[in-house]
């Protein structure tokens, strides 16, 4: 009951300044929420891996790289919006529409990839990724709270390296070639990028009462990992 009434009080106030009850409560609410988001990815994802439904939408954006193409313009428009709204100051519902639009997102986007990982690599793969992309989380996360280091000065190069990396696969749409292992490894580092800033801004910047939209970020960036581990292990198991 305090901490209810302390994180009410201290709402919009950094979670820095605030008192330790209060960023305490505010961390555990991120990553509750943060849990959530990637049980109900996988309650998703698992559902459609297994329906018609689910094969029928794969062929259908898999039939030609325009509609691979339309499909990522649109998941990067959806993710824009689906952030606005998980930053919402006039209404929770808002923001937990924010988060669960992106939630779906991601779970329609990555329908292509686990399928053709569980058909060409093995159905181990998907979990194995599941673990390495825990594990990984786990110790980034563990380095930030324990070094307390604010990652802000990653911005800048996280930006040109998004860009970068969106340009690449735009370019293998239009053109044909394919990404190889190197672009994975190396968008797997741009994700432990973002881990590691998203991570220590729910320390030093996200405000109080600002943790469905701390979810939101950290759940982007775990995804990400997640992706281009399937992709590494699908390349060395081919």
């Amino acid at each position: 009951m305090y901490e209810q009434a302390a994180t009410s009080d201290c709402a919009g106030v950094v979670a820095a300044e605030a008192p330790a009850a209060d960023r305490m409560q505010f961390i555990r609410q991120t990553y509750a929420h943060l849990g959530g988001a990637i049980i109900l990815f996988m309650l998703l994802e698992l559902r459609l891996l297994n329906s018609e439904l689910g094969m029928t939408m794969v062929r259908a954006m898999r039939s030609t790289r325009w509609s691979w193409l339309l499909i990522l313009g649109g998941f990067v428009l959806v993710g824009n919006l689906a952030e606005r709204f998980a930053r919402s100051d006039r209404s929770v519902a808002l923001q937990y529409a924010g988060l669960s639009l992106y939630v779906v997102a991601e779970a329609v986007i990555f329908l292509p990839l686990l399928t053709i990982a569980r058909a060409v690599a093995g159905p181990d793969v998907i979990p194995t990724a599941m673990l390495i992309t825990g594990i990984m989380f786990a110790g980034l996360t563990t380095a930030v709270f324990v070094s307390r280091e604010n990652f802000n000065w990653l911005r800048g190069a996280l930006t040109i390296g998004s860009m970068a990396g969106l340009g690449t696969i735009v370019c293998s749409i239009l053109f044909g070639f394919s990404l190889g292992t190197l672009f994975s490894a190396a968008m797997v580092l741009l994700a432990c990028g973002y881990i590691l800033y998203y991570t220590s801004k729910v320390l030093h910047e996200f405000r109080i009462g600002s943790h469905v939209a701390a979810a939101l970020a950290l759940f982007a960036a775990v995804m990400l990992l997640f992706w281009y581990v399937v992709r590494i292990l699908m390349s060395r198991r081919r």
